[in-house]
């Protein structure tokens, strides 16, 4: 398990007690995946974990549209982002849910034969667009599309890229039995609101999901991860607002480091516009650069969960 992560050292599973477990045990019943480690490594921070996992149950997993268009819609997602990952995990999740073709048709990088899959994994790669799906089902659509903007992040900047050991993901088989492994859970239907009780934050309700259970666990998680502002100087987090504020949001940013602070000068500066903008660019000199003994594991997850919120916001701006 520990493989899994490049800068953290989270807590064993087994280990966890209070809201932890209880998140725990949430994901083990509606995710199916008992220690998944786009969990486990935001586990440092409850409010970060709890924040996260309701908004992705809230918009991907429960509710009342078609869980296979919202796993296009994350696909999409995370293909625009660059993270392998995600898009090896919701190929294995269509694969879950029945639609084999299509998710070998995402896993090859080629275009669904259904119109509308086609509209859907497009709006999911830039969600600026026009919406193709009706306005009763924003919350769900946009808060999946937000939640793994965010998650895209958090994982390519603290995950390895291999969803399983050795990246047995690679072959089809391997995709299609992890599926349908997981097809009685990802077939359930669920009820919305259950994972609010778990939350630890409150925040503002987004206008497009106000009212839903969506909306309260995205203003839960927006308020969890602006709380790594603190870890940043007022100059600094005045730097990464302006540089993302002057991104597109979409784009990636050029190789050249001119967008980018001085390792040295300013770490922290950089290792959240990293993570707003080109997370798996982060290196092991990046993070060392940043580190003191003040900062542990904790004070990394926040910091990268800032520069993710700061990205998702400047999206959201544009919407």
């Amino acid at each position: 398990m520990t493989r899994a992560f490049r800068f953290t050292d989270p807590p064993p599973t087994s280990a966890a007690t209070g809201v932890t477990a209880d998140v725990y045990a949430q994901l083990a019943r509606d995710f199916g995946i008992e220690r998944a480690a786009t969990f486990v490594v935001l586990s440092d921070s409850p409010p970060l974990l709890t924040g996260a996992w309701a908004l992705l149950r809230e918009s991907l997993l429960a509710g009342g549209v078609s869980r296979t268009d919202k796993e296009v819609v994350a696909a999409g997602v995370s293909l625009a982002n660059r993270c392998p990952f995600c898009v090896d995990a919701h190929t294995v999740l269509l694969h879950a849910t029945g639609d084999h073709a299509l998710a070998e048709t995402i896993a090859r990088g080629k275009e669904p034969a259904d119109p509308a899959h086609r509209r859907l994994l497009a709006w999911g790669k830039d969600i600026r667009g026009p919406r193709p799906f009706p306005a009763e089902q924003t919350p769900e659509h946009l808060g999946t599309a937000l939640a793994f903007h965010f998650i895209n992040r958090i994982v390519s900047a603290l995950l390895n890229e291999n969803m399983l050991p050795g990246g047995a993901q690679k072959y089809r088989l391997v995709r299609s039995a992890a599926g349908r492994s997981l097809a009685r859970t990802v077939r359930r239907q669920l009820r919305p609101g259950d994972s609010l009780a778990l939350l630890r934050t409150s925040g503002a309700e987004p206008a497009w999901a106000a009212g839903t259970p969506v909306g309260t666990a995205y203003g839960a998680l927006r308020e969890a991860a602006l709380m790594g502002a603190g870890l940043l100087s007022e100059d600094d987090r005045a730097l990464v607002r302006r540089t993302v504020a002057a991104h597109d949001g979409v784009a990636h940013p050029p190789l050249s480091a001119d967008w980018l602070p001085d390792r040295e000068e300013r770490p922290g500066a950089r290792l959240a516009l990293l993570a707003a903008l080109a997370p798996y660019r982060i290196t092991e000199e990046d993070v060392r650069a940043w580190r003191t003994p003040q900062h542990t594991d904790h004070c990394l997850v926040h910091l990268t969960a800032y520069g993710a919120i700061a990205a998702v916001e400047r999206i959201e701006e544009q919407l």
